[in-house]
């Protein structure tokens, strides 16, 4: 039997529908539209509209099961690469990069990367802040479950809102980006000490209470160097873990002696922090 629905609730509906479809229209100028191809979809987001350097973002999500990596993939893998040039009034882009997670690579290494979803903070440079400003990128990326595959993505976002709706999720991203550190500094995670071991091995002992989770990665002053992801050999008494690798990936002809590494710290909590060291 069909029902009739009085007219009076047919308009109460149709005032529904534009309350609700409000919020979205407004949030859609903060975030370009999903891109997506096969088993992965990436956008930006734009924040607040205020000053010469804003903050915007880089979103990523990933069907379960598939990975992309950070900007050092780790033993094996592809970095995403970032393409800004054609951006509208903007004099230069400083990606910020949350702290990765470590996966077995099944060959026997590590990759370094993020599962799932993730918001890769962008500092952004504007040359004029009076005059509109529209940020273009083209991203190159790969993702990965058992094969991985390259993935390419255009995306256009015009910075407009004086006050975004993505400003939450832009600052709980800059959360997850490692904080600057110096070498025993007293924070309960921490790096103790960073010495050679022979000519070719490299000892890193860190501070960590909770010794659960802790990850170590390390990169050379330039991209050919491609060193291996530390590996831990024991705890030490103190709630002190004493990681390893080796000088290989270094590149032909070159001394590693006095070389500008740079460490990431991961604690289990959340907690991360980048260190500058000179390798003696």
């Amino acid at each position: 039997m069909d029902h009739i629905v009085p007219r009076s609730f047919l308009h109460l509906l149709a005032a529904a529908a534009l309350i609700s479809f409000a919020p979205a229209t407004s949030q859609a100028q903060d975030a370009s539209p999903w891109v997506t191809e096969g088993h992965a979809s990436v956008r930006l987001l734009a924040g607040s509209r205020n000053g010469g350097v804003l903050l915007g973002g880089i979103g990523f999500k990933l069907d379960p099961g598939w990975k992309t990596y950070w900007r050092t993939p780790g033993d094996s893998g592809v970095p995403p690469r970032f393409d800004f040039s054609k951006s509208d009034n903007v004099e230069a882009v400083n990606v910020l990069w949350p702290a990765p997670k470590k996966f077995p690579d099944g060959s026997g290494g590590f990759s370094l990367g993020y599962r799932e979803q993730v918001v890769v903070p962008l500092r952004i440079v504007v040359k004029n802040p009076d005059k509109p400003m529209t940020l273009r990128a083209h991203v190159s990326y790969a993702i990965c479950e058992k094969l991985c595959v390259p993935m390419e993505a255009d995306l256009e976002l015009p910075f407009v809102s004086v006050a975004s709706t993505e400003d939450s999720a832009l600052a709980a991203a800059l959360d997850t980006v490692p904080k600057p550190a110096n070498i025993g500094d007293p924070t309960p995670l921490t790096i103790r000490d960073v010495k050679r071991s022979g000519a070719k091995t490299v000892h890193v002992d860190v501070t960590a209470p909770d010794a659960k989770d802790v990850g170590l990665f390390v990169e050379g002053p330039t991209p050919d160097w491609a060193l291996p992801v530390p590996k831990l050999l024991k705890h030490e008494p103190h709630n002190v873990q004493r990681f390893a690798f080796d000088l290989d990936g270094v590149p032909a002809g070159t001394d590693p002696a006095g070389a500008a590494l740079k460490f990431t710290l991961v604690g289990g909590n959340g907690r991360a922090y980048e260190f500058n060291v000179n390798l003696d």
